[in-house]
């Protein structure tokens, strides 16, 4: 019997995500100046504010208030009328120094274990399928690209110039009762707006238009063929379903680092173990691990180990070595064994320790603000210079970003499973 799965995405003027960015450009910052950075860094953000909050241990000096406003101001909340902007909102800074206690378990040599410990307690997951050319579920991939194409165009300036910051979308695709995609079945889009007409209801028909007639075709024609033969004219298309959405952003709605963990992984498929990536160095495994969960997953579906991996990892606080390794491959496995027989060959393939987790996809560095907005998977390893401020002077770095995305794990995991 065919089934419906529906996820959603959000922008990077979306509160919640302007918190995320804010974290993870401070992050970025220590990082530049000294790797060796223990960061926690929360933010939250509200009608004119912008608190920042976390534990850091470090030999650096960020200009908080500085940062904030520069990522403020770069996602284009600009203008007073959005009631919250870069150039006059407040700053608040409560930063403090990461407790001892937890210190001795994440450095290497210090507390119980000689070896540098996991940061935290807890699982994660990882998830790779053959949806699309990505590894990644089908709604998600769809809902991000929805939202960075209506992103370029407000950057742009040229169409539906009304645009402000804040939007989200929503994706549900019908599935036959193998799993394979077979059309979409609902489009959601709520973008945020100047109030660009007296008369709401003339206002509505002119952005529906536009996403009919725009943005879904400026999508569509960056899919591959397969995708878009999914776009049938039946679809159910609802464009600011509440008639108007001119408030929005962190005025409309206060956002926080970490409340959008289902954005930033999956879109729902697969599994969440509960903790959020943003503002956290990697020691933190609640980000590291599940980078590496992912890469090993990816990796496993490019070799044609299965058409489908879920991988979970667990660590135990200030203790190298996971607890436990568990493969799920849902009974879409191209190996004569069980997820357990792959589990143990993970185990030798792919070291899990946080410090070769660390060298393995390059963690120490300055490369986690590009994963604040349209998720932490599925995207593009790429090499790009970064500026950063470090006593009054500008530095340049070149970082590789997303290298847990790299499907650079594909031979050895052939060579290992006999493919």
């Amino acid at each position: 019997m065919n089934y419906f799965f529906t996820s959603e995405s959000v922008s990077e003027g979306h509160p919640d995500k302007v918190a995320d960015q804010i974290s993870d450009s401070i992050l970025d910052e220590f990082l530049a100046q000294d790797p060796k950075s223990k960061v926690a860094c929360e933010t939250l953000v509200t009608t004119g504010l912008v608190v920042v909050a976390g534990e850091v241990k470090s030999k650096a000096y960020v200009d908080v208030q500085s940062v904030v406003r520069k990522v403020v101001n770069g996602i284009g909340y600009t203008k007073g009328e959005y009631r919250f902007d870069g150039n006059s909102c407040g700053v608040m800074s409560a930063i403090h120094e990461q407790s001892p206690d937890i210190n001795q378990g994440v450095e290497k040599g210090k507390g119980l274990h000689t070896e540098q410990g996991a940061g935290d307690q807890g699982m994660m997951f990882g998830y790779a399928c053959k949806d699309t050319d990505t590894y990644m579920p089908l709604p998600l991939d769809l809902a991000h690209r929805m939202l960075k194409k209506l992103s370029e165009i407000r950057r742009e300036g040229k169409e539906m110039t009304y645009l402000r910051p804040d939007a989200k979308s929503q994706i549900t695709i019908e599935y036959d009762e193998n799993g394979n995609p077979l059309r979409i079945d609902t489009i959601v889009i709520s973008t945020q707006h100047d109030e660009f007409d007296k008369n709401e209801t003339k206002m509505l028909k002119k952005i529906e238009n536009d996403v009919t007639k725009i943005l879904i075709p400026k999508v569509k024609a960056e899919l591959p063929e397969r995708t878009q033969k999914l776009f049938k004219n039946d679809f159910k298309l609802f464009v600011n379903p509440t008639g108007k959405f001119v408030i929005g952003g962190p005025h409309g709605d206060s956002g926080l680092t970490g409340r959008k963990i289902i954005v930033d992984t999956y879109g729902g498929k697969g599994a969440h173990g509960g903790g959020a990536f943003s503002g956290k160095d990697p020691s933190k495994v609640d980000r590291s691990a599940a980078y590496a969960a992912r890469h090993i997953a990816k990796n496993l579906v490019a070799a044609g180990v299965a058409n489908e991996v879920l991988i979970q990892v667990a660590y135990a606080i200030g203790v190298a070595e996971p607890v436990g390794i568990y493969v799920n491959t849902y009974g879409t496995a191209n190996v004569k064994m069980s997820d357990a027989e792959i589990a143990e060959k993970v185990k030798k393939i792919f070291p899990l320790t946080p410090e070769a987790i660390q060298k393995r996809l390059k963690l120490l560095n300055p490369i986690y603000a590009e994963t604040a907005a349209y998720g932490h998977f599925g995207r593009e390893p790429k090499v790009v210079k970064k500026t950063f401020m470090a006593d009054g002077k500008k530095i340049e770095k070149e970082v590789e970003l997303f290298t847990w995305e790299k499907l650079d794990y594909v031979d050895k995991v052939k060579k290992e499973f006999g493919l």
